[in-house]
């Protein structure tokens, strides 16, 4: 019997070797080009061209195929999607959900709206990875899991909302005020999968602080921490070492965001993950 977990590319992660893991890439496009977000994306290219272009851009959610041909061959799925609040990635994974499940009525497919993405998401398929591993049944990975999403927060620091405003994620009265000033954003994300922002600081240093602050006040006690960034490994590592600094038993990894991430968080933007 084969079990695989899949999600699309706001996770950060790239589809493992042993194919147990796998990714359906989403796009981001202007009316001239477009990017697929997959392993072959160079973000630094796509990145270097949003900011030289003048026009609008736009993202859309993985393909159905892109879907089909995540679950083909698999007996068990569990498919972890970006925020049903800002996507409509979750609705073309239940479209394919219900063409494969005419297909092949015997496989069994569960779909988690994580109501997150970035690094939150990452920690969640983590989970689901662990629990897969010790041999857990399908029920008790479904139960686990959906508790597990409850004990997980994100927090994200941005220079600039352009994109969010753009494509109408976050209000352009609130995304007008970034960027100025050296301005960064610091936001979480809501209970129903929105943006929340929560505070302003001027310099890496206050922003280090108020993210700490933020991970104190949510419960964070040195549980898993997972960083996405968008070329500012500076600051990633700035973060990591303040949690080591406080909770040396704690696990933090961090990494560059993937496509989809790096485009609404653009650059010098990030995001964090942590278990509380």
């Amino acid at each position: 019997m084969i079990t695989r977990i899949i999600s699309d590319s706001s996770c950060e992660l790239f589809d493992s070797a042993d194919g147990q893991f796998r990714t359906a890439p989403l796009t981001i496009s202007t009316d001239e080009r477009s990017f697929l977000d997959d392993a072959n994306l160079n973000t630094r290219e796509m990145l270097d061209y949003l900011s030289a272009h003048k026009g609008r851009s736009y993202t859309a959610c993985p393909s159905i195929e892109s879907w089909l041909s995540c679950f083909e061959g698999a007996d068990v799925i569990y498919v972890a999607v970006m925020t049903s609040a800002l996507s409509g990635t979750l609705n073309s994974a239940l479209s394919a959900k219900s063409i494969y499940e005419q297909q092949h009525p015997e496989v069994k497919i569960h779909i988690f709206d994580t109501l997150t993405t970035g690094p939150e998401l990452w920690l969640f398929i983590e989970k689901l990875e662990e629990l897969v591993a010790c041999g857990t049944s399908y029920d008790e990975v479904i139960r686990i899991a959906d508790e597990y999403i409850h004990t997980t927060r994100l927090f994200f620091a941005l220079k600039s909302l352009h994109n969010l405003a753009a494509n109408g994620r976050i209000n352009k009265a609130v995304a007008s005020a970034i960027g100025i000033l050296g301005i960064s954003i610091l936001s979480t994300a809501s209970e129903e999968g929105r943006i929340h922002p929560i505070g302003k600081c001027r310099s890496s240093k206050k922003l280090v602080a108020s993210i700490m602050e933020q991970f104190e006040n949510a419960g964070y006690h040195g549980g898993k921490v997972r960083i996405s960034h968008i070329e500012n490994a500076a600051l990633a590592e700035s973060i990591q070492a303040e949690i080591y600094k406080k909770y040396p038993q704690a696990d933090v990894q961090f990494r560059h965001c993937r496509g989809l991430c790096s485009y609404y968080a653009e650059k010098g933007g990030i995001l964090i993950g942590c278990e509380c």
